[in-house]
């Protein structure tokens, strides 16, 4: 039969949950603890439980050696010789117990030091049993009674161990009385020196998840599966759902009859926020599902491969798409993995801009690579700071004509120059060599602004044949009278330049 002693310690290992080993050998320790401070030795020494008695024994142990010169510490070491005499079985190797007494000599100061080794040993192992016991089962929701509250945390039961929920873990929705029942989410399991070793959350997008298989019979059974969840504990979650089953809609099938389902996860989580959403394999569908309920007017892929989106929206939606403090786009980032610049539709319209100004800007083309402009007039039109094509082509006859050594003739000659260049550039341009429809040069002149040019020049530019059968192409100039034109030679072009061209 056990003795009372020995039934104390199995009762108190069923209470902590620990083997009653453990604690044997914690009470075991001690006793030779308290025994080693009575005798003030440095002795080897041992002690064991007796189950039936209750009596614990304590033993100085001394290894048995052959020869006196192998006795490196008497108080550790005897000879055989020695050893022989106190118990003939004995051999070379084996121990030698010397019993100590320690029965009504050990005193209160000692119980006390052997009663703290106990409960030192005690929560030693009982912090190894509620490790070995929770660390499988992190992630898993267990129902929890609030035992107290210490400061910012709250401390649980959650049956064989006590569990911590520490501030960052809480909604700052909820609040908690003494005695409440809660679900929660085990966080995590540490080995802490001293309280809980559980770490307990309600801030998880775990528990979420949780509730809507509580509540959803088509989540439990796998007709309607959860992708993702993005959450903000005490402010909003978004939660992306989608149907196994052409016939069920996954978003009905959540929210319930007349909102019934959803409601009672917000009671739960007390006035929480929930949008569910419809998942899309397709990023930029699901990136506008995912911004509800801002209207969202163009998603477009900026980088697949680093998964970046751009999302125009309405002026008037920007604000609802942003959310309060940025939350409506970070939740759908989460959700989507992806990363979500959002711009209005003003703001989208002014970066086109800059870009189409950028692109004009870029566009410079030099002077030398217009045919029929010769070096001379080159270095005029540089020297007037007029240094690319696209410069000369906004300019007008009166503020080419204002630059020195330019005439009304070797303005026409540039106009020509110019538009059959441009027209090169255009599909189905003419062959270089041909000359254009003389009445839309004229045109473009009178609108480049010359007010001068008669009427009747600018319908339709009369052409004679020459001598030499060649076709005058001075009739473009927008001077008024072609006599009292200045001569191109007169204002320093070459006589070459203005030459005009002929036809076969």
């Amino acid at each position: 039969m056990a003795s009372e002693l020995y039934n104390t310690i199995d009762a108190l290992s069923r209470e902590k949950g620990i083997d009653p080993q453990i604690v044997v050998t914690a009470v075991e320790d001690a006793i030779v603890m308290a025994t080693r401070k009575y005798y003030k030795t440095q002795e080897n020494l041992r002690a064991e439980l007796d189950k039936e008695t209750g009596k614990i024994n304590a033993y100085a142990v001394r290894t048995v050696v052959e020869t006196p010169e192998q006795v490196e510490d008497p108080l550790l070491q005897i000879t055989l010789e020695d050893a022989r005499r106190a118990d003939p079985k004995l051999e070379i190797g084996g121990e030698l117990r010397i019993p100590k007494v320690t029965e009504g000599i050990l005193g209160r100061i000692a119980a006390q030091l052997a009663k703290q080794v106990i409960f030192q040993k005690v929560r030693e192992a009982e912090r190894d049993t509620v490790y070995n016991e929770y660390i499988g089962r992190v992630g898993e929701v267990v129902n929890a009674t609030v035992k107290r509250v210490e400061g910012p945390d709250v401390i649980f039961d959650i049956g064989k161990a006590e569990a911590r929920m520490p501030r960052k873990e809480q909604s700052r929705l909820e609040s908690f009385a003494i005695g409440e029942r809660v679900r929660v989410v085990i966080a995590r399991v540490e080995r802490a020196s001293k309280g809980p070793g559980v770490v307990v959350s309600r801030a998880v997008p775990d528990l979420v998840q949780h509730l809507f298989q509580t509540e959803v019979p088509e989540i439990y059974d796998g007709t309607v599966v959860i992708r993702a969840i993005a959450r903000e504990a005490g402010e909003r979650t978004k939660i992306a759902v989608m149907s196994k089953d052409k016939d069920v809609d996954a978003v009905g099938a959540c929210v319930g009859m007349k909102g019934m389902r959803v409601q009672s996860i917000i009671r739960e989580l007390h006035g929480e926020k929930i949008d569910i959403i419809e998942y899309h394999e397709d990023a930029v569908t699901f990136a506008e599902k995912a911004l509800q309920p801002a209207k969202v007017s163009k998603v477009t892929v900026v980088d697949s491969g680093g998964k970046h989106l751009e999302v125009v929206v309405d002026d008037s939606q920007l604000s609802l798409a942003i959310g309060k403090k940025g939350q409506n786009v970070r939740l759908a980032a989460k959700l989507l993995g992806w990363k979500i610049d959002i711009k209005s539709e003003e703001e989208k319209r002014q970066e086109v801009e800059q870009q189409m100004s950028a692109m004009v800007t870029q566009t410079a083309t030099p002077l030398e690579t217009v045919p029929g402009l010769g070096d001379g007039l080159v270095e005029k039109l540089s020297a007037a700071g007029v240094t690319t094509v696209e410069a000369l082509a906004d300019m007008t006859p009166e503020q080419l004509e204002a630059i020195e050594g330019i005439g009304p003739k070797t303005v026409a000659k540039i106009s020509l120059a110019v538009n059959n260049y441009l027209a090169s550039l255009e599909p189905g341009a003419p062959v270089e060599g041909e000359v254009p429809m003389e009445g839309e040069a004229a045109a473009e002149a009178s609108d480049a602004g010359a007010e001068d040019v008669p009427a009747e020049a600018a319908a339709s530019a009369e052409v004679a044949p020459s001598e030499e059968g060649t076709v005058e192409a001075d009739t473009l100039a927008s001077d008024e009278h072609e006599g009292q034109a200045k001569d191109s030679e007169e204002q320093g072009a070459p006589e070459a330049e203005s030459a005009p061209e002929t036809r076969e």
